[in-house]
């Protein structure tokens, strides 16, 4: 019971983690990154499509996105939705496919994204510790029908368990702030 409780708070540990991974593959560095355009949803026949069901997006060179549309007669919508995207891109067609510069990022604008991406990974350390709060609560209520100490046991390995996602999280957060820091 209580490993079953153990492997369901890994399961949502890992998601949460892999939730945090994504975010953070959507905050702009200097260089070009295809994710960055995952949220991106263009006016395709009346109803919202996902950029990614209308284009192929392709990284040539660090600094050069290009996004091609399987059908030219959208290349207008998709180079609009990508500027009211707030992405901070300013994007260029030249009729069959649409080219984004990332201009290199100042120092502000670097520290601001810091800021962005400490919070998310805050709010996944947070998810993390809720998850745990609701396994240490399953197990304990376990009381009585195994012993105290599979319970205790359980609990420490539940904690081991948090502290290694935490870890995770923070790893990532270290890659990702090197990654804005860069120039």
């Amino acid at each position: 019971m209580i490993n079953d409780t153990l492997n369901d708070a890994r399961h949502k540990m890992e998601q949460a983690l892999e939730h945090v991974r994504g975010e953070f593959g959507t905050v702009r560095t200097g260089r070009a990154n295809p994710q960055i355009l995952n949220r991106v949803t263009v006016e395709y026949y009346g109803s919202p499509t996902p950029l990614q069901q209308l284009a192929s997006v392709a990284v040539p060179e660090g600094r050069l996105m290009v996004v091609q549309p399987f059908d030219k007669s959208v290349i207008g919508d998709i180079e609009r939705a990508i500027s009211r995207a707030d992405l901070g891109l300013n994007p260029s067609n030249d009729g069959s496919v649409i080219r984004i510069a990332f201009p290199p990022l100042s120092e502000e604008r670097r520290s601001d994204l810091v800021k962005v991406v400490r919070n998310m990974a805050e709010e996944a350390r947070v998810a993390v510790r809720n998850i745990r709060r609701t396994a240490k609560h399953d197990i304990e209520s376990l009381e009585g029908e195994v012993s105290d100490d599979d319970i205790r046991r359980g609990e420490a390995d539940l904690q081991d368990v948090t502290d290694g996602f935490v870890a995770q999280i923070d790893e990532l957060l270290g890659q990702k702030e090197s990654e804005l820091k860069e120039v």
